[in-house]
């Protein structure tokens, strides 16, 4: 591992751009290389095997670039496909962003009652339950798949009536203060994005967790002593494996302090 080697990045989407922003706000002089699976997304509603072996790709890829720490912005991927990713690259730092959220889960709930909103494949892989019980015993977590919560987010419509809509469907009951639940996990990296809408909907009272920025509170702390230089002078690299175009306008209009979301390389990883 080398002190400026960038830091790798990926998803299966734009979502992850949360976590890379969230990276470049506390680590601003890593170079960051993000690579968007498009070609293949959605990962939430796919088989936990084909979800490993679209990771175990991308992981590839990016240790090609010869990357010092692997960041697995997927939920999704987190949840079925870190041990294997792990496994193939012993020697390099792996993180997901379940790990890092139910620990900021724990941390914010004083009940214990932490609702996480998530795609189908992470409620079906229970990961959050796990990784919540392993904190604390005496947790009670209930997982809702959102699936439409990640189209809405690609399209650019993270507030408004018709957020508000869905998110009503998917969480109204859980929010009715009859549960005593006061945490809600922003389980996948497109849903901070509706932070805002998800937020009144829950009411005060109940505390979001960003994944996004445990994980790169998490980073930090991984990469003590290998931090870049502070004359790196950072940056982002952006890759996608289909439509570099239209990944580049989604980015920079849900991430327009991101200048070189302009600039997207075109990748093939199959």
């Amino acid at each position: 591992m080398r002190r400026a080697d960038p830091i790798g990045i990926f998803d299966s989407g734009v979502g992850g751009l949360t976590v890379a922003a969230a990276i470049r706000r506390v680590m601003p002089d890593e170079k960051l290389l993000y690579l968007a699976d498009v070609a293949r997304q959605p990962y939430g509603t796919k088989s936990p095997r084909t979800v490993t072996r679209y990771a175990v790709q991308a992981a590839e890829f990016l240790v090609g670039r010869g990357i010092k720490a692997l960041v697995v912005a997927c939920n999704t991927a987190s949840a079925v496909a870190l041990e294997a990713i792990s496994e193939r690259f012993p020697s390099l730092p792996v993180l997901g962003v379940v790990e890092a959220g139910a620990a900021g889960a724990v941390a914010a709930s004083v009940s214990g009652r932490i609702v996480v909103a998530a795609t189908e494949g992470t409620c079906k892989s229970m990961a959050y339950e796990r990784a919540i019980a392993g904190w604390r015993g005496d947790s009670r977590v209930t997982c809702i798949p959102c699936p439409l919560f990640v189209a809405l987010a690609e399209e650019g419509l993270t507030d408004g009536p018709i957020v508000e809509s869905v998110a009503r469907h998917y969480l109204a009951p859980l929010f009715d203060g009859s549960g005593g639940e006061d945490c809600l996990v922003l389980g996948c990296t497109h849903f901070p994005l509706l932070a805002d809408a998800l937020g009144r909907l829950a009411g005060p009272k109940v505390r979001l967790v960003d994944c996004a920025q445990a994980t790169a509170t998490l980073l930090v702390e991984t990469l003590a002593g290998c931090e870049a230089p502070a004359d790196t002078g950072g940056g982002l690299t952006l890759i996608a494996t289909d439509a570099p175009e239209r990944f580049s306008r989604i980015a920079q209009r849900l991430f327009p302090t991101m200048d070189e979301a302009s600039r997207v390389e075109l990748a093939d990883l199959f």
